[in-house]
């Protein structure tokens, strides 16, 4: 069951400036009616004040958020090598094709056909295809690339700066400037007390899978994960990690598993695995 989603476009700028996250928050429950390998499609507009394609998720997973939290319950997750962002620049008006569609969209301006709930509107099968042969020709958002986190955080762990700013400058086409200052100026700071501090609270153990390296080895080689990534805007800070294993590390990282709030699970491709023991608060970015 397909989906059409209107991003607001100060928030589309937003969240693409800040590194691409392949994925959405909304309040509206429609955005888990959606079939894992369907599409949400996402219209947006620009600053000179039209309306275009500017997104196409293509569904893996489907979360949920903390009560409360601002950007809505409901959470997807796009397919990293299936799911695209467009070029906005240089797109035609997309507003008379909408309405072509099944989807109503009566007022004057299509975008206050999309507001609140309403963000969010199943469309058909046969919509769908006519949106993916609309989306053929356009072009790729080169900002939309993500940047190899395990590589990023490998440096900054280091205490690198030099090292950070060298993989950046490699990802040139794909970093806005907003969020090149970040990564420049913010996370080379990671704070290692902060590895320190989770290692001491949960005596050096795996929270997934319970993995005691003291016990064995007398040395602490359980990693510290932020499971909103430091490479896509996340804070470094104990309310944003968990304390984690080397092989469970490098499985989050490898699959993209998604962090699901309902149950504190991380969601991989044929599993869930839940964080077994929690010592301190995380909260949702």
């Amino acid at each position: 069951m397909p989906l059409l989603y209107h991003w607001v476009g100060r928030n589309y700028r937003r969240d693409l400036d800040w590194g691409a996250g392949y994925h959405l928050n909304q309040s509206n429950p429609l955005l888990h009616r959606i079939d894992h390998g369907d599409s949400l499609w996402a219209f947006t507009r620009t600053p000179a004040g039209i309306y275009v394609l500017a997104a196409e998720l293509v569904v893996r997973a489907k979360t949920r958020n903390p009560s409360g939290y601002r950007y809505g319950e409901y959470r997807l997750w796009g397919d990293l090598e299936q799911s695209r962002y467009f070029r906005t620049e240089g797109q035609p008006d997309v507003s008379g094709f909408l309405r072509g569609l099944s989807v109503k969209a009566s007022a004057p301006v299509i975008g206050r056909s999309f507001q609140g709930h309403a963000a969010v509107r199943l469309l058909t099968p046969d919509d769908h295809q006519l949106l993916a042969e609309y989306a053929r020709p356009l072009l790729p958002e080169p900002r939309a690339r993500l940047l190899p986190e395990e590589e990023l955080e490998a440096r900054i762990l280091l205490g690198d700066p030099v090292a950070v700013r060298g993989l950046i400058r490699d990802e040139t086409p794909g970093i806005a400037a907003e969020r090149r200052r970040y990564l420049f100026e913010q996370a080379p700071r990671r704070n290692p007390q902060h590895v320190e501090e989770l290692r001491e609270l949960y005596e050096g153990v795996c929270q997934l899978c319970g993995w005691n390296p003291k016990s064995i080895y007398q040395r602490d080689l359980c990693e510290a994960h932020h499971v909103h990534w430091l490479s896509r805007g996340g804070d470094d800070a104990l309310h944003n990690m968990v304390l984690i294993c080397p092989n469970h590390h490098r499985a989050i990282h490898r699959t993209d598993a998604p962090f699901d709030w309902t149950d504190e699970s991380f969601v991989f491709p044929q599993k869930r695995e839940p964080v077994q023991v929690s010592r301190h608060e995380l909260l949702a970015q």
